[in-house]
């Protein structure tokens, strides 16, 4: 099963092969620090609810049917609402309209709790009465207990338990209980839905399929504000991010408007990539930031990371192969009145990295006060292939280091299906580099993405061996002076 809820809960790893065995996550998060200048200590938070499982609720005893349509919906694939009437019997109380608001706080666990159904209700039979719906789980047997009964005797009302034909139909269920009921037993309801925007996400399992215009109808029905439903038909496509999708239900606009960590978002659901599970990580990198830094985003997509580090007054490069996402890109920067703060490309992220950001990295590094010298950032969210672009940085720069506290802090995301993913990431990040991260590296697990799939984030400074090609002086020549570049 997904083990994703409405609450993503988020870890953190780290790896260094030569810390002791009982090295705490502070003290290498501390030796990192030490390293790659501001990054903090330990972040806890917890993802927005931009991701819905529809959670298994029916209880095992007292009255089933309750929380269950008619028997003959099973098998349905084509949404027909009055099938789902049904008529069940629960016990109320007669009680004098007086002391009804009486009754209902001194039974408060005891009274029907079931939303969308009325606790109250009108008494055919005598209009100075009302009856209270009481829960069939805890009078399974219609009858009360002592402590109960004690409650009726104090507000003089009678002891006895009626029965009442309650009417159910279409909109008393909930979403995961019409799945229940109309899916073959014992089989997966669903594995949960991203929401973006008006649009609902699926990745419907092979099951599913027969029911998938059904499924898509429903949480239209059972989820105010979402207006359209898809399925995702294709894996992500490695170069632009997107895939091919399905409209289950609904209006076919996948235009959308989404908001995360207060900023507001416009994007082409089809076109582009747009994850609502990456909120918290996107928040966590920003947090790193502060004003003045300069960010470099290379996979930027529609500016989730680069945007909030605009508006925390940081100096932003943002890049994206995909011609969709740089149009979004450019018009969320307009929306949010970052379009002046941020310097986008449409380019490869290889070509990137060798052409703006090595050229910007020079202008940085040549500034003659350390204290005019930016800390500089570098994030790589490409997590299918970004760990091979590292090699980039092998002698990206030409002559001496003026001072390794203005080293880029790189922030490169992977997925692993290894056992160890943490010693896996920062593994491949060293083959790419050529250079050795032990002691000076973090890895942080984003999300889990698929069962034995993490997402991870590795952080490190460029080690001064990689990112610096010395030139050799010639015979008789003096060592070039600092900052000497080609």
């Amino acid at each position: 099963l997904w083990r994703f809820g409405c609450s993503a809960r988020l870890l953190k790893t780290n790896h260094s092969r030569t810390a002791a065995p009982n090295t705490s996550f502070p003290a290498v998060w501390m030796l990192l620090a030490q390293h790659s200048g501001r990054i903090p200590g330990l972040f806890v938070a917890a993802q927005k609810a931009n991701f819905c499982t529809m959670r298994e609720t029916v209880e095992e005893n007292g009255s089933p049917e309750l929380y269950s349509p008619h028997p003959k919906v099973r098998g349905m694939t084509l949404l027909n609402r009055e099938a789902f009437k049904r008529t069940v019997v629960v016990p109320v109380l007669k009680v004098k309209k007086e002391i009804v608001h009486a009754l209902m706080k001194a039974l408060k666990h005891t009274v029907l709790q079931r939303p969308g159904l009325k606790r109250v209700i009108e008494d055919p039979e005598d209009e100075g009465s009302k009856l209270v719906i009481l829960d069939p789980h805890q009078v399974p047997e219609f009858s009360l207990g002592q402590a109960e009964q004690e409650v009726l005797k104090q507000l003089n009302i009678p002891p006895e338990v009626s029965r009442y034909n309650l009417e159910l139909t279409y909109e008393n269920f909930k979403s995961e209980e019409i799945l229940r009921a109309v899916l073959p037993e014992g089989q997966d309801v669903t594995s949960g839905f991203s929401r973006v925007g008006h649009i609902a996400h699926f990745n419907l399992r092979d099951h599913q399929l027969p029911y998938k215009h059904l499924i898509g109808q429903v949480i239209i029905d059972k989820n105010p504000g979402i207006t359209c439903v898809v399925n995702k038909t294709s894996i992500i496509d490695s170069t632009y991010r997107n895939f091919e999708m399905e409209v289950l239900a609904g209006e076919s606009n996948l235009v959308t408007k989404v908001k995360e960590n207060n900023i507001s978002y416009e994007l082409d659901f089809a076109k582009v990539y747009w994850n609502p599970r990456l909120s918290t990580e996107h928040g966590r990198i920003v947090e790193l930031l502060k004003p003045g830094d300069v960010l470099f985003d290379v996979f930027a997509g529609i500016g989730p990371f680069a945007i909030p580090a605009a508006k925390k007054k940081c100096v932003v490069f943002a890049n994206d192969l995909n011609p969709e996402s740089y149009k979004w890109l450019l018009h969320n920067c307009k929306l949010n009145k970052v379009d002046n703060k941020i310097k986008a490309f449409n380019l490869d992220g290889r070509d990137f990295l060798l052409g703006p950001v090595r050229e910007e990295l020079r202008k940085a590094l040549a500034l003659e006060k350390e204290a005019q010298k930016p800390a500089v950032h570098i994030v790589m969210n490409l997590p299918a292939s970004a760990l091979e672009f590292l090699d980039v940085f092998r002698h990206l720069l030409v002559g001496e280091p003026c001072s390794t506290a203005v080293l880029p802090t790189v922030h490169c995301y992977g997925f692993s299906k290894h056992e160890n993913p943490a010693k896996e990431i920062q593994e491949r990040a060293e083959a790419s580099l050529g250079a050795s991260l032990d002691g000076r590296c973090a890895t942080y697990l984003v999300r889990n993405v698929a069962p034995n799939k993490e997402m991870l984030c590795i952080s490190f400074r460029v080690p001064v061996d990689v990112l610096y090609k010395r030139p050799c002086p010639a015979e008789g020549e003096e060592q070039p002076s600092c900052c000497t570049f080609c």
